[in-house]
């Protein structure tokens, strides 16, 4: 009897670590992590794709849903694959892109013009409704502090998407790369749908 309570025993054991193996696996394999935060967001004006300037606290807190990204135009690393998110996004949102609000903000203000911006926005063909700022170096680093996305090197940054809700007070962080199916279940979710 005291054999068959050992193997009971062993048999829960060997459960409780395949359990936590695959719970370490899954963690290891996750493509990015959740978090819901508040975040005071700077009234700074910055400058579009188009030239046109635009307040950023403004734009954010609007009547729209807003998706926004730390990239820059020469990047090939991290931005390529979230801008290619959003760009599936637009894409599979179709006639209702114009609904949400995306912002990729540049973090490489000495060489990202409005034209350069532009052009990176035509290569991911961006629809209405997706904005790329530039500003100062003061004004971006302003931004990228209240987002706590800060990096001295650009070289150095993450892969970060942040969701503004309407309606929320507060913002959903994905650290990490989170897909178009990853970034349109935020916004059904919120929804309701």
């Amino acid at each position: 009897m005291r054999t068959d309570s050992v193997n009971l025993g062993n048999v829960g054991v060997i459960s409780i670590l395949i359990l936590a193996m695959g719970a370490f696996a899954a963690a290891e394999n996750a493509r990015f992590t959740r978090t819901v935060e508040t975040l005071e967001i700077p009234d700074v004006t910055l400058v579009d794709q188009e030239g046109e300037m635009v307040n950023l606290r403004a734009m954010v807190l609007g009547d729209k849903p807003v998706y926004l990204e730390f990239v820059f135009a020469t990047c090939t690393t991290i931005c390529p694959i979230l801008s290619a998110g959003f760009s599936s996004m637009q894409r599979k949102l179709g006639p209702k892109a114009h609904d949400v609000q995306l912002i990729s903000i540049t973090i490489d203000p000495e060489h990202d013009s409005p034209e350069v911006l532009a052009k990176y926005l035509l290569r991911y063909k961006a629809k209405p409704g997706w904005s790329f700022l530039t500003g100062t170096r003061e004004d971006i680093d302003l931004v990228m502090k209240s987002f706590d996305a800060y990096v001295a090197d650009k070289m150095s940054h993450r892969p970060l998407t942040f969701i503004h809700l309407r309606d929320k007070d507060q913002w959903v962080r994905l650290n990490g790369f989170a897909g178009s199916a990853d970034l349109l279940k935020e916004l059904h979710e919120a929804s309701g749908e």
